[in-house]
């Protein structure tokens, strides 16, 4: 089984704890990092500050309301940087009002998933972005390993 790479970035302790519960609870061999703002989620993808050995992730999920830079600030950047753009980003967030959902799709996220309010529904949840994320879509070459980038003769 290969363990896939997920960036958490959730202010909410509990919020993340029933993200690795469930995750463990499926048997997903998922290496789970959480950071808990924008500015430190943008540092681990940049890999600055106390990040410089963070892992690139094969998956972002992206709180929307988050101390210090919002979920839509982190979006924005993450889908303009030529480097981050292809990880993907599921919006995991409490909130379900439609100016939320459609500014997340216009600033690039690449799916907007509400968070179940019981750990049975998260639970669920997680084995379907897992299973759709890493079983059924296929991901662009070099999502984990950013250095092709710089080899590509267009710089893409």
């Amino acid at each position: 089984m290969t363990t896939i790479s997920v960036l958490l970035v959730e202010d909410n302790p509990a919020d993340a704890d029933l993200t690795r519960e469930a995750f463990e609870a499926n048997k997903q061999s998922v290496d789970l990092s959480v950071v808990l703002d924008g500015v430190e989620a943008l540092d681990y993808l940049h890999r600055r500050a106390g990040h410089v050995d963070a892992a690139t992730p094969d998956l972002v999920l992206l709180d929307l309301n988050l101390p210090r830079k919002d979920g839509r600030e982190v979006l924005e950047e993450i889908k303009s940087s030529m480097v981050l753009r292809q990880i993907p980003v599921v919006v995991l967030s409490s909130s379900e009002d439609f100016r939320d959902i459609q500014q997340s799709y216009d600033l690039g996220a690449n799916c907007y998933v509400s968070k179940p309010v019981d750990f049975a529904g998260f639970r669920t949840t997680m084995k379907s972005l897992n299973c759709f994320w890493f079983t059924t879509a296929r991901l662009p070459s070099g999502t984990r390993d950013r250095t092709w980038l710089g080899d590509h003769p267009n710089g893409l």
